[in-house]
């Protein structure tokens, strides 16, 4: 399933990242951003749980600010997981 969600205080404006039925990510597609590091971390997260995902881009940070499109990635992720419990709960 794809998500799109809007990434805050980085240069990027919006991923979508395409998770199978155990949350390993497909695809990460980017609208913004350094295009060639965003390409590289898209390559690099192919194949990996979302999970994993969160526990190896959590808490990067770029320059002087306090995130990255990395921690973003993981932040959005950490988002769609929760929904994703949360609409188990409510099934």
């Amino acid at each position: 399933m794809k998500y799109t969600f809007t990434p805050e205080g980085v240069c990027s404006q919006q991923m979508t990242v395409e998770l199978d039925g155990q949350n390993t990510i497909q695809e990460l597609s980017t609208v913004g951003g350094c295009s060639g590091n965003l390409q590289g971390i898209a390559r690099l997260v192919k194949g990996m749980s979302a999970e994993e995902a969160i526990a190896r881009l959590r808490g990067i940070h770029c320059g002087m600010k306090d995130t990255s499109c990395p921690d973003q990635l993981a932040v959005g992720l950490e988002e769609i997981l929760q929904k994703q419990q949360a609409e188990k709960k409510d099934a």
